[in-house]
């Protein structure tokens, strides 16, 4: 007999409550009928939908990082790319999405690998600017390991270019920021792009 799909989600109830009355007014303000049968639990769902988009507002990103920090005599780069990102514009509250590609070069101390993915996750989880998100993901690494070097790139699809204002499709926009030897070594920067632009098969 197949198991039943079923998803937990926690959610603070006062604030839940609160933003359905709001999405509940929003549709009415766009012309909706927010008791029909298809709108019934619309606010409700946005409400959840945007708890969960934001969630990163209540993480702390340095503790991310300081929970699994190990003392370690490499000095090599350590390279996570394509982590997967998923953000809200601040401007539109439109989504951007696209890869993140970070690396540290260690000075002593190292993190888990699942950690740099999660510090990216927790930062895109807010209303962003891609800008702001690259040099928040650089200096937490930063601040967290005293590494000799961060270096993070970030590759984004942004709707509120694709479906209103300027609608062009198929656009992207990268950014870099960079601290220590990514700045200093144009060698060790050049290795770096290097391998986040070659694509394994």
């Amino acid at each position: 007999m197949d198991e039943l799909y079923h998803k937990e989600e926690s959610f603070d109830a006062g604030r839940l409550e609160k933003l359905k009355e709001h999405y509940a007014a929003i549709l009415a303000l766009l012309g909706e009928e927010a008791g029909r049968e298809g709108l019934v639990k619309t606010p409700e769902r946005v409400a959840k939908a945007m708890m969960f988009l934001t969630r990163g507002y209540a993480e702390d990103p340095l503790a991310i990082l300081r929970s699994a920090m190990f003392r370690e005599e490499y000095r090599q780069m350590v390279l996570v790319k394509d982590i997967e990102l998923y953000s809200l514009c601040e401007h539109h509250m439109l989504p951007f999405y696209g890869r993140a590609h970070v690396a540290y070069i260690p000075d002593g101390y190292i993190t888990g690998l699942s950690k740099i993915a999660r510090v990216v996750e927790s930062f895109a989880r807010r209303l962003q600017v891609q800008e702001r998100l690259t040099v928040q993901i650089r200096n937490c690494i930063q601040e967290a390991l005293h590494p000799m070097g961060v270096a993070v790139v970030i590759e984004a699809s942004h709707m509120c270019m694709q479906m209103r204002g300027v609608e062009k499709q198929g656009s992207a926009t990268t950014t870099s920021a960079f601290t220590g030897v990514f700045l200093s070594d144009p060698r060790t920067r050049e290795e770096f792009m290097n391998l986040i632009s070659h694509r394994y098969r």
